[in-house]
């Protein structure tokens, strides 16, 4: 009978020291050597002062940690500022800052196992290594850019150097893997990751069925250019110049056939956006600019953002920076503050391609050309690699071929044309954003940007307030980069890119403001073709909302991106009551549709409306749209934006697709949206019987770890209101990544919050610590320090000096 509890010990020690399904070895927790224990901090963890001895670093210099571990660093050169940002970096973010490249890289499969296998693929077929290899080459053709990019590498792996297991990141040690040197190529790779996050994707395949099946006028209708109410960035009525260029079409057109076995693989949420604006002086309090800006991206444990202040002789900037990469990508310094939002310029198009002698040689202008093979060896935990060889073109690598993903179309090749595998300096243009002075170093720093496109937002004490929609352009006729299109011609390439002096921008506007919230950036006057995927409704709730305001302080910015009005229900809701049949309404269900519509529009944490509002458009979206769009069909679809839907229906009630082409009867939209209700109302009764209605409640919000698979990792639950098509874009997973409102005047002030702590390290008290008043709307005071100057007893100092 001995035999049994030993053998259970050993059951127990094998499995927590396993591996099950991409979960991590929950055994390395309990650890006393390399477990939970060793990473464990107390609040305010380290004596008041340290000093560090490093190799490579120039001179002396000094990091000062404030009361929330933000880091303020003060260096006497640019290369030791970004050797100290690396290491910094490095010491809080390592894991994070190494699983995103290996993410980015299609490498996720070394240290996950083969369930990863097919992320890898489609990461290697996007040609993101060979986009980020690009990039150094421009990097280091730069003496500034390969100064910094080295020096940031060096200080990262500096930190590396001091490590041993013990010491590595909790997450290494449960993933069973160590750190590896830093390189620039990371660095390229997290920018390349970015491009994509924001700006890769086209819904090229899904348009080409959608025409191909409806036909161009019910297409056009489907997915207007522009919707029926615009509140552009640069404002209507603007004068533009006649352009300079002009993209010609093809003598003959070429209809689009179903592109119906490829099937895009992740895609970004596409949400991921922005709102950014800025006041002029002369409607603010106190006379001086305001800037405001909150990125909306996934949110996740460690946080997407690393705050800190960097100091050289002839620079002091504060704002947010991406760990991995140099540099400071939305903050302010003493002269100006900047900001950005996604831009959603369409920059990837889609080619079909025509092979012979598998992937050696492709059909161009009639000729058959060499295709350049690249070997791709992924790694993969636990298993053999597997190798697979991509074709590149000449518009560039081939994403879907027969052997991924491709199969059952034709030939089966698909290759993709991206803005992002041109060689471009975005660390540089960063580097002179953040130095920028006045309104010519801002223009002169965004000429050097390239993807993804992005709006820069401007405000300077000296020149005011502005905004760009900026980066490389494509120049294509109508309608060029909606479909696929034929690889073999050559007629159907881009025809160069938007001079970027022609850019839609503006200075200093009538209106006393600028704002972006990834809606069109001009209206239909504007010279060029700039296709797109936008959005509106939190565009037109800006526009009123800073039209209305005068006298403005920044704690009315503050409350501003906190705003909860879904525009989009305040819109739709008193149109679709028309349509709503109360009599087949039950007793059970009449209570949700008062409640819908007493509400006042506000997705409040506490509202229940927001919820029953929330079911009941998704309801109608899917009845309106699934039928004729199925989710199990061969073909891809993508469903018209909420914008499209509803101002077609209140142009047209009885436009055809409200009828079911499923059933017999021909539905009519009373019949759908009464329909749509009842669901809706149904859902909500069961949800209030379990549990709690309100978004707060039943929603909220998730901050997961990067892990995805542990949730004592992770901020699960968070009583948040906002949503989609709201100022306060909070959702499930996803929202306002850092907060930021700056007001411009002799000494410039700052306030900001994100949702995490400065620390990567769930055992320390500076890993989630922002996370409460993050929700609560809450902000604090950013602090610019000067090291001669400033004193504070809450402050803790590491001093460096150059190893000898």
């Amino acid at each position: 009978m001995r035999i049994l509890p030993l053998l259970l010990t050993v059951a127990l020690v094998w499995a927590l020291n396993h591996r099950f399904a991409n979960k991590p070895a929950f055994g390395m927790l309990f650890s006393p050597q390399h477990g939970f224990w060793v990473h464990a901090e107390p609040a305010g963890a380290g004596a008041a002062t340290a000093q560090l001895s490093l190799p490579e670093l120039k001179d002396s210099a000094s990091v000062w940690f404030d009361e929330r571990m933000v880091a303020h660093v003060f260096a006497r050169n640019d290369y030791d500022a970004y050797y100290i940002q690396g290491y910094i970096h490095a010491s809080n973010r390592l894991w994070q800052m190494e699983l995103q490249t290996h993410a980015a890289a299609g490498r996720l499969s070394e240290i996950l196992g083969e369930g990863l296998l097919a992320y890898d693929r489609l990461k290697r077929r996007e040609g993101m290594v060979y986009a980020a290899e690009q990039a150094v080459k421009a990097m280091d053709a730069d003496p500034v850019s390969k100064l910094i990019t080295g020096a940031y590498a060096d200080g990262v792996n500096a930190y590396i150097k001091t490590l041993r297991e013990r010491n590595y990141p909790l997450e290494y040690k449960l993933l069973g893997y160590a750190p590896e040197p830093w390189t620039k190529l990371k660095s390229a790779l997290l920018i390349k990751y970015m491009a994509y996050d924001l700006a890769s994707t086209g819904d090229d395949i899904a348009y080409s069925n959608a025409r191909q099946r409806f036909g161009k006028d019910i297409f056009n209708q489907l997915y207007p250019d522009w919707p029926d109410v615009i509140a552009p960035i640069i404002p209507v009525g603007t004068p533009f110049p006649a352009g300079s260029l002009k993209a010609v079409p093809p003598p003959d057109s070429v209809e689009t056939e179903g592109i119906g076995a490829f099937r895009p693989g992740s895609r970004p949420d596409p949400d991921n956006g922005s709102n950014n604006w800025a006041i002029a002086a002369a409607k603010t309090k106190n006379g001086a600019p305001i800037l405001a800006n909150d990125p909306h991206l996934s949110l996740s444990l460690p946080s997407i953002f690393y705050e800190m202040q960097l100091s050289t002789p002839d620079a002091k900037m504060y704002g947010v920076s991406i760990p991995g990469a140099p540099g400071l990508i939305i903050g302010f310094n003493d002269h100006i503050g900047w900001g950005l939002t996604n831009g959603y310029m369409d920059v990837l198009d889609y080619y079909t391609m025509e092979f012979r002698n598998g992937k050696r040689e492709y059909r161009f202008n009639g000729e058959w050309r060499k295709a350049d093979l690249r070997v791709e060896e992924i790694r993969i935990k636990g298993r053999e690699p597997f190798q697979d060889t991509v074709a590149y073109t000449v518009w560039g690598p081939v994403l879907y071929d027969p052997g991924f993903g491709g199969e059952g179309f034709g030939n089966g090749y698909l290759a993709m044309r991206w803005t992002a595998h041109d060689a471009s300096n975005e660390l540089l243009s960063l580097y002179r954003l953040n130095r920028a002075k006045n309104y010519a170093d801002f223009t002169g720093a965004l000429s050097i940007w390239s993807s993804p496109a992005q709006n820069f937002l401007f405000a300077g004490r000296q020149d005011g307030i502005a905004i760009w929609q900026n980066g490389k352009h494509p120049l294509r006729w109508k309608d060029q980069g909606k479909f696929v299109m034929p690889g073999g011609d050559s007629t159907f390439a881009w025809q160069g890119y938007i001079p970027m002096s022609e850019n839609p921008h503006i200075q200093n506007p009538v209106q006393g403001f600028v704002q972006s919230a990834n809606q069109h950036p001009a209206d239909s006057t504007f010279p060029y073709r700039m296709f797109g995927y936008y959005t509106s409704f939190r565009g037109l709730q800006l526009q009123e909302r800073l039209s209305a305001m005068q006298n403005i302080t920044p704690e009315d910015m503050m409350r501003l991106q906190n705003d909860n009005t879904n525009r989009l229900a305040v819109s739709a809701v008193p149109f679709l009551a028309d349509y709503v049949m109360p009599a087949k309404l039950t007793a059970a269900q009449r209570p949700y549709w008062e409640m819908l519509f007493q509400w006042d529009g506000v997705a409040s944490p506490d509202s229940k409306a927001a919820t029953v509002y929330n079911l009941w458009w998704e309801q109608l979206n899917t009845r309106i749209w699934r039928d004729e769009m199925p989710l199990k069909d061969s073909l891809v679809w993508e469903m018209p934006t909420p914008e499209a839907t509803l101002y077609w229906l209140m142009r047209d009630s009885a436009m055809r697709f409200v009828d079911d082409i499923r059933t017999p009867a021909r539905e009519t939209l009373a019949d759908v949206v009464t329909a749509a209700l009842q669901e809706a109302a149904d859902t909500a009764a069961a949800i209030s019987a379990r549990g709690d209605l309100s978004l707060g409640g039943n929603r909220g919000t998730d901050i997961r770890h990067l892990t995805r698979s542990i949730p004592a990792f992770s901020r699960m639950g968070l009583r948040t209101g906002g949503g989609a098509h709201i100022v306060n874009a909070t959702k499930k997973t996803h929202g306002p990544s850092w907060r930021m409102v700056v007001e411009l005047g002799e000494e410039p002030r700052g306030w900001g919050i994100y949702p995490g702590g400065q620390s990567g390290n769930p055992g320390s008290p500076y890993y989630d610590n922002m996370v409460d008043d993050w929700v609560a709307g809450k902000y604090y005071s950013l602090h610019v320090y000067d090291e001669r100057e400033s004193t504070d007893a809450k402050v803790r100092k590491i001093f460096f000096t150059p190893a000898r």
